[in-house]
């Protein structure tokens, strides 16, 4: 029977494998939507990685990634950073909080949609807010935009993302198991039940907060 620490490093390798994975799918899959938008899959890999092991993974595999795209091939800088740490954290805490309480199928697309949901709202908030500060650009411009362009450009990305997840988790997770990198079972940790329960409140609360600045701002009291 494998040890815990066997069992710990065997984790630390396939979370380091993941964000490898998701830092070549950020550099290399990029497709790049005019006029300043881009398109890239690395939130499958992290969604992935949230799935086999825990919220907190994935969360922990987004910093990172979103850290290296920072310091190689992003020019948004910091502002860049946190808009794509958000995004990223929106989509993947929702979907893997979700579906790490009960995995099922059913609970997986409820995630999928949930954290697909979480995400656009997010985006429209953060791009109202953020997006004139790094284009330069009116407000006015960029709620012009809202419906035409980034309600549309970010519905399509997390649908698109939770399809490949759907498709590439369970073989990927076969895979893994057939080679004994991760358990045939997929234990939850009681003793983690007051980490889960924290992640389960902030990311709760993120959610509710951008849900009601979303609607002050579609309202017109900002």
């Amino acid at each position: 029977m494998a040890t815990k620490s066997t069992e710990r490093i065997k984790m630390l390798t396939i979370m380091a494998m993941l964000t490898a994975l998701a830092v070549v799918a950020d550099m290399f899959l990029r497709v790049k939507v005019p006029p300043f938008l881009t398109y890239e899959p690395k939130d499958v890999v992290i969604t992935i990685g949230a799935f086999i092991y825990h919220p907190l993974a994935g969360l922990a595999i987004s910093l990172v990634v979103c850290l290296v795209e920072m310091v190689t091939i992003s020019d948004t800088g910091i502002i860049g950073f946190l808009m794509n740490f958000l995004s990223s954290a929106m989509f993947v805490g929702v979907a893997s909080v979700i579906y790490y309480r009960k995995k099922t199928i059913l609970r997986a697309v409820i995630g999928l949609l949930s954290g697909s949901a979480a995400m656009i709202a997010a985006m429209l908030l953060w791009n109202y807010i953020m997006t004139p500060i790094f284009m330069g650009a009116p407000r006015e411009v960029v709620v012009q935009m809202m419906v035409p362009l980034l309600l549309p450009f970010n519905a399509i990305k997390a649908g698109l993302n939770a399809a490949l997840v759907l498709l590439l988790y369970k073989p990927l997770v076969t895979a893994l198991r057939k080679s004994k990198l991760i358990p045939v079972r997929e234990s939850h940790d009681s003793g983690n039940k007051r980490l889960n329960t924290a992640i389960v409140a902030i990311v709760s609360a993120l959610a509710v907060a951008t849900m009601i600045l979303e609607l002050l701002i579609f309202a017109k009291i900002l």
